[in-house]
């Protein structure tokens, strides 16, 4: 298991950006750099940008890689659920996929009381909040404990500088941002991805206790799974060993995720009011170690570290990428 101190030479070999002008199409997303090819396809890179509180918070190295390995482990363990838009993975932090006409919304899948962000269940439960999403809480509910049901809380898709907000499965037929029928297909793939990701988890010894779905239709109209799927930074993975204690204690559980960055800024200030404190070296190392963890757990596979530093990240991507634009 690779640990903080073995990624010391690599604090700086990161991908703070993936901006490539010999490529069509470009569109920088919060964490991924976006290209619109000619044929119909995309593609997707991954940095090591993480983001949270509707902001960039630092660069981890090694989590674009991480996502783009975890994203499509899942993408193969799920094919059979909902198809995706994975069509080639020519580089460790890209991937090449179908391109989509992207729902308004995203997915968010949740088994627990818990979260930090605007939009989470917890920080409204703990303001009084028995209607959330259109759903009905009992009372009584603790901190990261198990809802009494697995459910589906939709928001809508902001741009940057933007917030998210939630909504109820009414709101969006009433809108008619999706047909009663898109929606029922739509929940009905979302619950089934979770229990795939949750029954596999576990056999790893990790709770899956939320995630978040991205979904687009095809030129044929039919749903796909877009993004990423079941990642650290799209999903919310605890250590099913210490939960139980940890939960009792009163203490957050352990956790495999990019909460680990997230607790330590809630830690330190309010994000949506206050700003964040640059966040420190041994923390961003810290958090390379739990991404990579987290893909080694997940894989069965050890993570590879490259032998030189040499090429740069986006050097090594240009080269792996050239012959999108030069063919």
């Amino acid at each position: 298991m690779i640990d903080a101190g073995a990624l010391a030479p690599y604090r700086d070999y990161v991908l703070p950006e993936a901006f490539i002008p010999e490529l069509p199409g470009y569109y920088r997303g919060k964490v991924r750099e976006n290209y619109d090819l000619a044929n119909g396809e995309r593609i997707l890179i991954a940095t090591d940008r993480i983001s949270a509180f509707d902001q960039g918070l630092a660069v981890i190295p090694f989590k674009g890689q991480v996502l783009t390995d975890i994203a499509r482990f899942w993408f193969e363990a799920t094919s059979d659920i909902c198809a995706n838009h994975l069509r080639a993975n020519p580089d460790p932090n890209a991937m090449v996929v179908q391109r989509l006409e992207m729902m308004p919304i995203e997915i968010i899948v949740r088994d627990y009381l818990a979260g930090s962000t605007a939009t989470s269940i917890l920080p409204m439960y703990k303001a009084g909040a028995r209607k959330m999403y259109g759903i009905d809480f009992p009372d009584g509910i603790s901190v990261n404990e198990k809802l009494p049901w697995t459910i589906i809380t939709p928001t809508t898709k902001a741009g940057h500088d933007a917030h998210d907000a939630p909504l109820s499965a009414e709101d969006i037929i009433e809108r008619r941002i999706l047909t009663p029928r898109q929606w029922d297909d739509v929940a009905q793939k979302a619950f089934a991805l979770f229990a795939r990701g949750r029954e596999i988890a576990a056999a790893r010894g990790l709770i899956l206790a939320d995630t978040k779905y991205e979904f687009g239709f095809n030129a044929e109209g039919h749903i796909v799974l877009a993004d990423e799927i079941h990642t650290p930074d799209s999903s919310r993975y605890w250590v099913a060993a210490t939960y139980a204690e940890r939960l009792e204690a009163g203490r957050q559980p352990d956790s495999l995720d990019k909460d680990f960055i997230r607790n330590w800024v809630r830690a330190r200030c309010d994000p949506y009011r206050e700003p964040i404190p640059e966040i420190p070296g041994d923390v961003i190392l810290e958090a390379a170690a739990a991404y990579i963890r987290t893909f080694e757990i997940i894989s069965g596979r050890g993570f590879i570290l490259p032998e030189s530093l040499e090429p740069a990240p986006l050097e090594r991507i240009r080269a792996n990428l050239a012959f999108y634009w030069r063919r």
